[in-house]
């Protein structure tokens, strides 16, 4: 186990050394989740608790649950948690978010967040890691399985945010569609300006209407290799300026 810092130490994350470790996918859906102080918030697969741990730091969310159902990080996430002082704001349940009805009411929240695994099972070497491959691969759940629990966990109307790449952005809208989801916002990902998108921030509403907005890029790194000034901003306060990302 680490222990090391986040947004410039003022907070504190515990995480397997050779396991599951947070990446920069869970700061950029911290960051770019538009988030209200009152948003009763769900996090699903939350790992060691990075992105509530962000929105509890930036005293948003009047309600913050993780969902994990890999007991050792649901521990790390509990750890952190309290070493953290937000036992009072952050709650960690272990659980298969698969099954969110049979642990949540209807209709509890107003946001859902989820960095879900990416890699269909037929795709790719799976890790022999235990922890990094159910991160990565869909053993325990899909994107489409993240909308049907969001589907029950939402009020009408509810958000739900993803971070996945541009790659499988069509599966994503396909999924968010099944399950009665209408994509509202998208930001593309570049590592670079010169450098095709690599990741996508997909915003949905619960039984919303037509009209998707697509926000200007977020660039992680400048030309030059150094982090662009919104990456900056988003390493020290743990948020993105939607409007103004420079590099």
């Amino acid at each position: 186990m680490t222990c090391d810092g986040l947004l410039n130490g003022r907070l504190t994350v515990f995480q397997e050394k050779t396991g599951y470790r947070f990446s920069v996918d869970a700061l950029l859906l911290a960051g770019l989740t538009r988030v209200k102080p009152q948003d009763r918030i769900v996090d699903l697969g939350t790992g060691c608790g990075v992105v509530l741990l962000i929105f509890a730091f930036r005293k948003m969310g009047s309600e913050l649950v993780g969902v994990e159902i890999q007991s050792e990080l649901a521990g790390l996430a509990e750890k952190s948690v309290v070493t953290n002082g937000f036992s009072h704001r952050i709650q960690i349940c272990n659980h298969d978010f698969r099954k969110a009805a049979e642990r949540f009411e209807a209709e509890r929240f107003d946001l859902v967040v989820s960095n879900p695994p990416f890699r269909r099972l037929d795709t790719g070497r799976i890790n022999p890691h235990t922890q990094k491959a159910r991160a990565r691969h869909e053993l325990f759940g899909s994107v489409r399985d993240v909308f049907a629990a969001g589907r029950h966990l939402l009020r009408k109307g509810g958000r739900l945010a993803v971070v996945y790449p541009s790659v499988r952005l069509g599966h994503l809208m396909v999924a968010a569609h099944q399950e009665g989801f209408a994509p509202k916002e998208l930001t593309v990902i570049h590592s670079r300006p010169s450098t095709p998108g690599c990741l996508v921030h997909l915003e949905c509403r619960k039984e919303g209407g037509e009209g998707l907005r697509v926000a200007p890029p977020f660039f992680i790194y400048r030309e030059d290799r150094r982090y662009s000034e919104a990456m900056e901003r988003l390493l020290r306060d743990g948020v993105a300026d939607t409007f103004n990302r420079c590099v």
